[in-house]
């Protein structure tokens, strides 16, 4: 074992002297970080080296510090061997005989930091440092190691850049927003001060060239503009009137969002001329902690042991008659092995005391790989244990069924096998335990997710709780890493890269089959005999990326050799990092199916390439994805830190995404509550100051609707007297410090002031949302609109951001296929727990509004009531024929959309237009909520809503087609089309969304729904066909819809709904 030789400098001297105490020490490579500060320790007591303090004193008592390219590094992992260090490699690299490290007394907090860090848990909803929930010190850890990424995004990051955080996209302009351009000019208008100026620039002009234009046509009027003569354009940035959004950096005006909005809304584009924000408002703490390298938690290697796996039960009480307890393997969802134990008869305690023994070797065990131990309740089929089925299909992990008699799943809860520093469990454990909830309760919306969590159960009080004793050993036993062990498997014949088995070429005959499965979508279930083939020639597969999904889940992740050919294959391949961004291929590499760390890595490197704009856009998604990975520090949450760093408004929606699951999600609010905090401590000052006024402006809210709610509870009608005490409460708060501004938590961009109280009510709706309306707090704003938000307690909004989310990046795939839709992704946000807020659309009215304001709930029954309002809404013949265009293309948008996604309950209260004819749909938090009822819609229902009425504005009734009727099937189809050729992108996040946030659907048919809406299989005239057919069943079937609304309106009259808007 290699000695290495280090001079310790101690943290006392010697009576007498100036120069701290050092001594030498040879080390012994395998010795542990601990074990060497034991020896240090010793070694000053012999040495008589200040016995006052080594006698008095253990080793914990002080931390190990060393210098790295002028930084200092803390030595952190106590139980890493030290031939792994990061120190150690530096040493070699620099050719020193003998490395040099420092004790120093461990830090205490100083009382400043410890404000500090109260003040990031108010921030985050949760108390990061609170560690009484936690089997080990994984919280902690990460909580350091996340610290070296953050420190190189800050040394890397641009202040200007951060500072103004410039929105662009590098897509090029689509053609219907190039069409709205003339000769490839557009007109700014530019204020300063109380004057403008008008000035006409290429699109193609930066922000700089703008104002080196602006000042050189104003060189006359500066004193008229207010601009003093000792200034030039350099001093200047601009910035949106009315919006914290800048226009700068080196991307031409076409590449910024604000730019093509202001074009596809036809609106003129307002700028005002200022001195740019200061960068020291970005101001970040400095740290107390020291840095920890990379290397920290790399483990070495030790003896493998290839002894059964055993571990032992006892549970606690269960409420029913006899219980059984379930142990499986399994890592992501592949099931490696499974035993169960006896029944058991409920009573105080179940003790079970029996040994199980799992079909598979310690040193398979792959990293990831996680003990799932269930109570299942009601009467099992014995069957005899399977030592030789190691690799069922197995998608669930807690699946109701077993064998041919019904199970109930009661409790459930996940350990790791092998701990975040590779070291395998060993030992006795108790775990705190899940209760599967019930399908009426709110949290089984997201059980899918949450069954896979490794966190425990923090209500120790009342959970049930299972003791466990895996075998121990007189040493750690680390998992192997696939470098150290890649040469051995390979020395002793399982396969080399240059050797014949694996890289034969592939017969003619069984080419067509392995292109026929890799043209498969991702749902598509690969055969026993689909898998050995693509396992068979990995190499071939290699070549092609879109081939990676279907072979890295043919892989049996259960044996070690394989497991290290995957690897040695990912690492040699280079087609993966050559090949184009495949969005979709990647995020299926994040979805719960692959828990492999270089797998998870590998996707991450690929999404590294995506712009700002797209971050934004996948990132609810990535946020939710980060629940499949197996621990807290992984590539995919570095990548969300180091994004967020980098841009305020990632940040932003960062935050809140994470804080809502946060408040939302016991299963995983420590992982998310780590990133977080990450993020926190290198936003800047500013951001954090921003975040409080937000915070502090929901906490406010939430608790005036909850003394409304108390006021008039279970009532739907809403008296004149609820909405004063409402008024009254708000004006109380105004009054007693409510933040003067606040960014508006789903449009960063937007700030809001005070409240306009007198505007403000209660809705009539069982759950009594605030209608609010705010000033802008903008000075420069030229909107007298003032900005409408619904406060909501009581509803949790993450299932309608998903699908929100997913509208928006269907809108940006009709977007490359040129096709404008009009859709309205309303703002909405999950502020925290069954808390939110929702963005009043400006001059837009819901269908049963319009209906029942003509004649009453009849009006479901009048054809020609929506066309008419829509003209009475039109100044002029001209805006009625835009506001009918926009009408059918806004109309075939959300046919497509809602169809394609299963989005049912759709009734006139949920479906909305706007006076320029817009139409759009609201409240998506119901979707899919009874299979049956869903699955049966082509018999009982309607594909989607198309009814007399809105064929009425398209100027057709019955069977007759008419020019606006004939655009928008074109229009339908083209849209349609255009998302089937995105098909595998929108399994995998409607896949993800089933996952994470929406209520028991479990079933392969429930995930299968969008496969069959977007004919998967069939060839481009069959799915135009189908859709067409779609439509027709929606003409024929007009006139049920027609009698649900009547029936949906005579049921609001009756509670009392007030006119909804959203």
């Amino acid at each position: 074992m290699d000695q290495i030789i280090v001079e310790f400098v101690l943290p006392t001297v010697t009576w007498g002297g100036n120069n701290p105490d050092t001594l030498q020490l040879e080390v012994a490579g395998n010795w542990t970080v601990e074990q060497v500060k034991a020896q240090v320790w010793l070694k000053a007591v012999t040495s008589n080296l200040s016995p006052e303090f080594y006698q008095r004193f253990c080793p914990d008592h002080c931390i190990l510090l060393y210098q790295k390219k002028g930084n200092v590094c803390e030595i952190y992992d106590k139980h890493q061997v030290f031939q792994t260090l990061d120190c150690i490699r530096y040493w070699r690299a620099l050719k020193k005989d003998v490395g040099r490290i420092q004790l120093v007394p461990r830090p205490q907090p100083s009382d400043e930091s410890q404000q500090y860090q109260r003040y990031l848990n108010y921030l985050i909803g949760y108390d990061v440092t609170d560690v009484s929930n936690v089997h080990d010190d994984e919280l902690e850890f990460t909580r350091r190691k996340l610290l070296t990424p953050r420190r190189i995004e800050l040394c890397d990051r641009d202040p200007k850049l951060y500072s103004m955080d410039p929105w662009v996209t590098r897509k090029p302009l689509p053609e219907h927003l190039l069409s709205k351009v003339s000769n490839s000019s557009i007109l700014l208008v530019i204020h300063m001060s109380a004057a403008s100026q008008t000035i006409k620039v290429s699109i193609d002009d930066t922000p700089a060239k703008v104002l080196a234009s602006f000042f050189t046509k104003t060189a006359n009027k500066r004193v008229l503009l207010g601009i003093p003569d000792n200034v030039c354009e350099g001093d200047f940035v601009l910035r949106v009137c009315g919006r914290e959004e800048y226009l700068y950096g080196e991307k031409p005006l076409q590449n910024f969002n604000w730019i093509r909005q202001c074009l596809k809304n036809g609106e003129e584009i307002h700028l005002v001329l200022e001195t740019p924000p200061d960068p020291d408002l970005d101001l970040v703490q400095k740290e107390d902690w020291a840095q920890v390298d990379d290397c920290t938690g790399v483990a070495g290697t030790h003896e493998q042991l290839t002894i059964d796996e055993k571990d032992h039960e006892r549970v606690s009480p269960s409420p029913c008659g006899t219980v059984t307890g379930k142990a499986s393997i399994f890592h992501g969802q592949q099931l490696l092995a499974q035993e169960r134990t006896t029944s058991k008869t409920f009573n105080e305690e179940v003790l079970w005391n029996c040994w199980l023994e799992f079909n598979i070797k310690i040193k398979d065990l792959p990293k990831g790989a996680r003990l799932n131990l269930q109570v299942v309740c009601g009467k099992q089929a014995q069957t005899p244990n399977s030592k030789g089925s190691s690799y069922p299909d197995n998608t669930s992990g807690g699946g109701s069924h077993d064998g041919k008699t019904k199970s109930r799943l009661l409790y459930y809860v996940n350990l790791l096998l092998i701990d975040h520093r590779s070291l395998l469990r060993q030992g006795e454990f108790i775990l705190h335990m899940w209760k599967m909830p019930e399908k009426s309760e709110e949290s089984s919306s997201s059980i899918n997710a949450d069954k896979l969590t490794s966190a425990t159960n923090p209500d120790k009080e009342s959970s049930m709780a299972i003791a466990i004793l895996l075998d121990k050993y007189c040493y750690p036993v680390v998992l192997p890493k696939s470098r150290d062990v890649g040469r051995d498997v390979g020395s002793v014949g399982e396969e080399s890269e240059g050797g014949e088995r694996g890289q034969r070429e592939m017969p003619n005959h069984l080419k067509k089959q392995f292109e026929a499965i890799v043209a498969t979508d991702p749902l598509h279930p690969l055969s026993p005999e689909d898998k050995e083939l693509l396992w068979h020639f990995r190499h071939e597969c290699m070549r092609d990326p879109r081939a990676y999904p279907k072979l890295l889940g043919s892989v049996k992740w259960g044996k070690q050799e394989d497991v290290l050919a995957t690897h040695r294959l990912l690492e040699r391949s280079s087609a993966w990092d050559t090949s184009g961004l495949d969005v979709g291929l990647a995020m299926q590499l994040l979805d719960c199916h692959y828990s492999d760390a270089q797998v998870r890595s590998m996707a991450v490197r690929k999404l590294e390439t995506l712009e700002d704009d797209d971050v934004l856009r996948y990132l609810l998604q990535l946020v939710q994805a980060v629940k499949f990975e197996p621990y807290h520090d992984s590539a995919l949450v570095r990548f969300l830190l180091k994004r967020a760093l980098r841009s305020k408004r990632i940040g932003h929606f960062l935050f809140w995404f994470l804080r809502s699951e946060i408040a939302q999600s016991m299963h995983y609010q420590q992982r998310y509550a780590v990133l977080l905090e990450a993020y926190l401590r290198g936003c800047g000052e500013i951001m954090l100051q921003d975040f409080r006024k937000q915070v502090e402006m929901t906490e406010a809210l939430q608790k005036v609707t909850r003394e409304i709610k108390a006021v008039s509870a279970d009532k739907y009608d809403v008296t004149a007297q609820v909405v004063f005490q409402l008024r009254q409460k708000l004006e109380t708060l105004q009054l007693s410090g409510l933040p003067e501004s606040f960014r508006v938590p789903y449009d960063p961009g937007l700030r809001a002031g005070g409240l306009l109280i007198e505007q403000c009510k209660v809705m009539a709706s069982k759950k009594k949302p605030l209608w609010l309306q705010f000033k802008r707090a903008d000075p420069t704003t030229l909107s007298k609109d003032p900005i409408g938000i619904i406060f909501k307690d009581g509803d949790d909004l993450r299932q309608d951001m998903l699908i929100l989310q997913i509208l928006l990046i269907m809108e940006s795939i009709w977007e490359t296929e040129s096709l404008d839709l009009c859709l309205l992704p309303y703002g909405c946000i999950s502020t925290g727990n069954r808390i939110g807020m929702i963005e009043i659309v400006k001059d837009a009215t819901t269908i049963a509004n319009i209906q029942q304001s003509v004649v009453g709930s009849t009006g479901a029954f009048k054809d020609e009531i929506l066309y008419q309002w829509l003209r009475d809404k039109c100044v002029s013949e001209d805006k009625f024929q835009q506001a009918v265009e926009r009408f059918l293309y806004s109309c075939g948008g959300y046919c497509v959309a809602t169809y394609v996604l299963g989005i049912g309950d759709r009734h006139n209260d949920n479906i909305m237009i706007t006076e320029s004819g817009n139409l759009f749909h609201i409240d998506f938090g119901h979707i899919l909520g009874n299979y049956k009822s869903f699955m049966g819609i082509s018999k009982e229902w309607v594909p989607f809503v198309l009814t007399p009425d809105f064929l009425y504005v398209m100027g057709t009734s019955g069977k007759k087609s008419s020019p606006h009727f004939q655009k928008f099937q074109d229009v339908c189809v083209k849209a349609y089309l255009a998302l089937r050729h995105h098909t595998n992108l929108l399994i995998i996040l409607f896949s993800m969304m089933l996952m994470t946030g929406m209520p028991q659907l479990t079933s392969k048919e429930d995930i299968e729904y969008i496969r069959e809406a977007l004919t998967v299989g069939r060839c481009e005239d069959d799915a135009q066909r189908h859709l067409l057919d779609q439509i027709e069943i929606c003409r024929e079937k007009g006139w049920m819809v027609q009698i649900n609304w009547f029936v949906h309106l005579v049921l609001g009259i009756k509670q009392g709904v007030e006119k909804r808007s959203t």
